[in-house]
């Protein structure tokens, strides 16, 4: 079984790209953010702690994690932020090795794909054997974040200025797959990129 991180700036269009690797046989597809949010979630690793820490103001009245309260809290204040990443980070990263060795041992997945923002900055070469980079102009993921999300220029700005540059992302990623024409132009490369480690597409 191949293990692989795939990266890129925020609106890079690697939503796409993962929903077209889910669709192949015996691959396997983790977002690091969906895992985080598996682990905050009651009875998970994380929620008791950060109920401990955070108090019952970001608990819901039906016991959940309140989400957006935490992040009120933590984009407010460093300290805070740099509390909650040092918690939620090894423990999304332990997670996602957890599974990577059910998979082997299971023996029915030949590829097994991580997806996370901070692929690079959180060390993930630790378990995988290699990252590839989505790369898509910057204008193009403005305006998909605008036309997405409807952010405006200075939210896109901030987030910008806080991600990877271009050269740190290819820097560090074994291939770089360009997102800037057609979904059918990027599955060609994707399925290029699988062929080239022996994985069947279809």
């Amino acid at each position: 079984m191949r293990v692989i991180g795939i990266t890129g700036g925020v609106g890079a269009g690697k939503s796409a790209i993962l929903k077209y690797l889910t669709g192949m046989p015996e691959v396997r597809v983790v977002e690091a953010d969906e895992v985080g949010h598996l682990l905050m979630e009651p009875g998970m690793e994380c929620y008791g702690k950060i109920r401990s820490h955070f108090g019952e103001t970001v608990i819901t009245p039906d016991g959940q994690l309140d989400r957006a309260a935490v992040a009120k809290i933590v984009f407010a204040d460093k300290k805070e932020l740099d509390w909650q990443n040092a918690l939620m980070h090894p423990a999304i990263k332990n997670w996602i090795r957890q599974e990577i060795e059910k998979e082997r041992q299971q023996g029915e997945c030949t590829l097994f794909v991580v997806e996370a923002a901070l692929l690079i900055e959180d060390h993930y070469e630790e378990f995988c054997e290699e990252f590839w980079y989505i790369y898509t102009e910057p204008e193009i993921r403005r305006a998909r974040l605008k036309e997405s999300r409807g952010y405006s220029d200075e939210k896109i700005d901030a987030i910008f200025r806080k991600q990877c540059s271009d050269a740190e992302f290819r820097a560090h990623c074994a291939e770089v797959i360009d997102n800037n024409s057609t979904k059918e132009a990027v599955y060609e490369q994707v399925d290029t990129l699988l062929e080239k480690l022996g994985i069947r597409t279809r």
